[in-house]
């Protein structure tokens, strides 16, 4: 009989949500159009559990050009307008006109650095962090890191990038590693023995 993989207990048994859990969460991403994919879908996430948004991700997908964000950055008014009548995203107006208005702000980023990624990774020494937390009261909300980077994409024009947000979103780009030490995704779990 196999065991089941000991997993973080906030992905609960959702086939989607185990997937991102396993397979993307905390896994360090270097890829700009995955970071900006993950920056508008935290965006987007404010005030809702992550699994409704995981849910929408492929209408974000279809909504948002393949999150590509020089295309989302050319977005208008009236691409505002045709989303709020799309059902397979959130339709909130606020975060619809942030997404567009924070794909400028990574686009100039980009610009700026060479890539987002660049801007990103220099903010922790290129090396992600590497958190061992024993159980879930262990992970913050947030932290200085997200502080700091939260004012400085606030300053630079992004909305929708609190800290809160901002820390997850370095969670789900692997920037910050926060899987349980009991869980086998920590680069440090060791399998209990028999």
């Amino acid at each position: 009989m196999t065991l089941p993989l000991p997993r973080c207990p906030w992905c609960g048994s959702d086939a989607l949500y185990t997937a991102y859990h396993d397979q993307e969460w905390g896994v360090a991403e270097h890829d700009d159009q995955k970071l900006f994919e993950m920056l508008l879908l935290e965006s987007a996430q404010a005030g809702l559990a992550w699994i409704t948004v995981l849910r929408k991700r492929e209408g974000y997908r279809a909504a948002f050009c393949g999150f590509d964000p020089a295309a989302v950055a050319a977005m208008t008014d009236e691409d505002v307008e045709r989303l709020m009548h799309n059902p397979a995203i959130i339709r909130n107006r606020l975060k619809l006109k942030s997404a567009i208005r924070n794909a400028r702000v990574f686009v100039q980023l980009q610009r700026e650095h060479g890539s987002f990624a660049n801007w990103l990774w220099q903010q922790v020494g290129t090396h992600p962090i590497i958190n061992r937390p024993t159980s879930m009261a262990d992970i913050p909300a947030r932290s200085d890191l997200s502080d700091r980077l939260s004012k400085a994409l606030q300053q630079a024009g992004m909305n929708f990038v609190g800290s809160t947000i901002i820390y997850a979103y370095l969670q789900a780009v692997g920037v910050v590693n926060d899987h349980l030490l009991s869980c086998h995704r920590h680069p440090d779990f060791t399998p209990p023995t028999a």
